[in-house]
């Protein structure tokens, strides 16, 4: 870890995750026989705090696992990829969550089901004396596998030790109106925005005035991914299209919090919003080109050398945080 290290708390969930592929996502009430079973690391958390640490970055994790099997194989990772512990609590109130995910083996979409276990117990009060603890801090970034409340304590806590706050709404749920003025950053995906926005899922409306909506219900910016396309920026003063990479696609499950990640870790390391969301787009489109999800995640010397072999210039500090 290089001294100047950008530093990110990420509060969100570890589940592990139960992954096989198939020829095709099932409909309902269907049974099709898959292949390529595997048992890997998961959590939107989990996944967003070792991709922003492998990407060069200091991070304290705030979390709550289990005191079983499943707990103990989540602290050998953090071990392993140097994410900080103090904060990652394990109980034997509950098992550690557990995800369930499908793969397409002909397009790499997937659909998954989570059961967040001890991820339910994380309380506000935990996730505020973890940011609170973990200061200074250039971002807190969440995710909605914990709790909306332990979610707003992350951003309202971030904003009280002036870090900037980057919440990733997904699994999407309604949220108070409390919550979106303590958001720098909203990162929701086209779906995830509309529930946001209380707009219907087949409703006639443009991404960009669909993120107008949630500017004007207090989120400073948004981020909409949207997958081959790119990602859309939109603030109270402008709206800007970021076309996606040319990568071929084998396996999507990581891509959103290897996006969120890199978004993390350009925001901390002091880019504007624009550039640190072309950089987001790059750590994104990088992890479709693997399998799984920690094994998707680049590490930083990836991404520069992705960067050399592009025709795309990297950003000023990411020769900093490679050393």
């Amino acid at each position: 870890m290089q001294l100047n290290a950008p530093r990110i708390v990420v509060v969100g969930s570890y589940a592990t995750g139960l992954t096989m592929k198939v020829d095709r996502l099932p409909g309902s009430g269907e049974t099709l026989l898959g292949t390529g079973y595997r048992v890997d690391y998961g959590g939107k958390g989990s996944n967003q705090a070792v991709a922003c640490a492998r990407l060069g970055a200091s991070v304290s994790f705030i979390a709550k696992i289990g005191n079983d099997a499943f707990g103990e194989m989540a602290m050998g990772l953090y071990r392993d990829e140097g994410v900080q512990t103090v904060h990652v609590q394990q109980t034997a109130d509950a098992p550690t969550g557990v995800g369930f995910i499908i793969v397409d083996a002909n397009t790499g979409h997937n659909c998954i089901t989570i059961d967040p276990g001890a991820n339910e117990l994380l309380s506000a009060m935990d996730v505020a004396r973890g940011v609170e603890a973990s200061a200074p801090a250039g971002v807190v970034l969440t995710q909605l596998e914990v709790s909306v409340a332990a979610a707003e304590a992350a951003m309202v806590a971030g904003r009280a030790i002036k870090a900037i706050t980057i919440l990733n709404p997904a699994p999407v749920r309604p949220l108070p109106a409390s919550i979106l003025s303590f958001i720098d950053v909203l990162t929701p995906n086209e779906t995830e925005a509309r529930v946001l926005a209380g707009i219907r899922p087949d409703g006639a409306m443009e991404p960009e005035n669909i993120a107008q909506q949630l500017i004007q219900n207090g989120v400073k910016n948004v981020i909409m991914t949207l997958g081959e396309r790119g990602a859309l920026i939109v603030n109270s003063s402008s709206v800007t299209h970021v076309p996606a990479i040319s990568v071929p696609a084998v396996d999507t499950t990581g891509a959103g919090d290897a996006f969120n990640a890199g978004l993390a870790v350009a925001l901390a390391s002091g880019a504007n919003i624009g550039d640190a969301v072309r950089f987001g787009v790059v750590t994104g489109g990088l992890a479709v080109t693997k399998d799984g999800v920690i094994s998707s995640l680049s590490r930083i010397i990836q991404v520069v050398e992705f960067y050399k072999k592009s025709s795309l210039t990297a950003p000023g500090w990411l020769s900093t945080v490679a050393g």
